[in-house]
């Protein structure tokens, strides 16, 4: 069955980066380069999927994918193509068809989890796609906001606060504790999005567009504290509770 799964979801990959080499292609066009920025888009891709899949394939309890991870597999495909404009110069017309595909890529972000639900297929690996798909959209807008000139480097920290959260969790287990799904953290991963968008855009100056990014590196800077000291609290109540009276 392991091995089903794992083809299934397979299927769902092939499908995203076919779709994101023929995305990647016109974004070549649309930047006036010939295949770098496909390449890169697939690279992206490759490296986001076989992240997941390599530490979430198990968790895939169904014997088909649903359209459910199809349609995150369309948003990764986007958020690809978006990356691959990574380190390459863009006209004001090429960073609004940027945003137009991160916008679209945030918006489908509730389609997926309804069709999930919807069609009783939810997973462990469906939810960890959307999220690094999440993740890794926030972090691409953050790097194209810096290279752009829109705000300065510490921008960076919108999109590599969750990695290094990650990377926490290695060090302190308390970190890696499931975290609870709150509409606060839903709309601050919302605003992320929106808001670097709105910063990248080339319609605002430079001082309104950081101050724009700045407001939601406090948003993600305040979700993630109230995060970790729920889950300090979380492990310090664990701790009393396997605590014998008198040890």
């Amino acid at each position: 069955m392991r091995t089903r799964r794992r083809y299934n979801v397979g299927v769902a990959a092939a499908v995203a980066a076919g779709g994101a080499g023929a995305l990647g292609l016109v974004a070549a066009g649309m930047l006036d380069e010939r295949f770098g920025p496909a390449f890169q888009a697939l690279t992206v891709f490759a490296v986001l999927f076989a992240g997941v899949l390599h530490v979430a394939a198990d968790d895939h309890p169904h014997t088909r994918v649903g359209p459910a991870n199809y349609v995150t597999a369309a948003r990764a495909a986007l958020v690809a193509v978006i990356a691959g404009a990574v380190g390459y110069p863009a006209t004001p017309g090429d960073l609004w068809t940027l945003l137009l595909l991160a916008i679209l890529a945030s918006a489908l972000d509730g389609v997926d989890g309804w069709l999930a639900r919807r069609t009783r297929m939810t997973s462990v690996f469906g939810a960890r796609f959307d999220m690094e798909t999440d993740a890794l959209l926030i972090l691409v807008l953050a790097v194209l906001v810096w290279q752009h000139d829109k705000a300065g480097a510490w921008v960076l920290a919108c999109g590599l606060m969750r990695y290094g959260f990650v990377a926490a969790g290695w060090f302190w287990p308390g970190l890696a504790r499931p975290l609870r799904s709150t509409w606060r953290g839903k709309a601050v991963a919302v605003g992320q999005t929106l808001g670097l968008s709105m910063a990248l855009a080339p319609m605002l100056p430079g001082r309104l567009s950081a101050l724009v990014a700045a407001c939601a590196l406090a948003a993600l800077t305040w979700s993630f504290a109230l995060d970790i000291r729920w889950l300090w609290r979380q492990s310090q109540g664990d701790h009393q509770r396997t605590t014998l009276p008198g040890s």
